[in-house]
This record gives C-alpha cells, structure tokens and sequence, in this order.
C-alpha cells in the first residue's frame, strides 16, 4: 500500500488538477486518480512529479510495507 501527498503538495503551489496534469503531460483524470490512490504512476512520471514540487519521490510517496496483497513491492 502507498500513500501520496500529491493533493497537498498541488494545493501548495496553486496549482489546479488541470494546470498539473498539463505540465506533466497527462489528463486531469490521470490526476485525480494518483491523488485518491487509484492508480500508481509510471517511475517517470514519478520523477517528473518530484521534479515539479523540487522534492524526491518518497517525499510524495510514502510506502507502508506489510499492508496490502504485495508486501514484497512497492509500487512508485
């Protein structure tokens, strides 16, 4: 299971889910689907979210290991 901070870290900057999902090259459903943890972004895509908020990745993303079916992974 992976937590993100991606609502909060977006709501810092001033940034809509539409102005985000433009600079990152995706759709705003893309967006909304990371922050409410339904879906786990592409290691590139990762890097550029890190990349836009000057952060690392773990800093957006926070891992629980030993919650979910793959304890073993953790999904970025």
């Amino acid at each position: 299971m992976v937590d993100n901070r991606l609502r909060q870290l977006r709501e810092q900057h001033g940034l809509s889910q539409q102005k985000l999902a433009d600079a990152l090259g995706v759709s705003r459903q893309t967006v909304i689907s990371i922050e409410k943890g339904r879906y786990h972004p592409s290691l590139p895509l990762a890097f550029q979210l890190a990349e836009r908020f000057s952060c690392r990745i773990e800093d957006i993303f926070i891992p629980h290991p030993g919650r979910g079916a793959d304890r073993g992974a953790v999904q970025v």
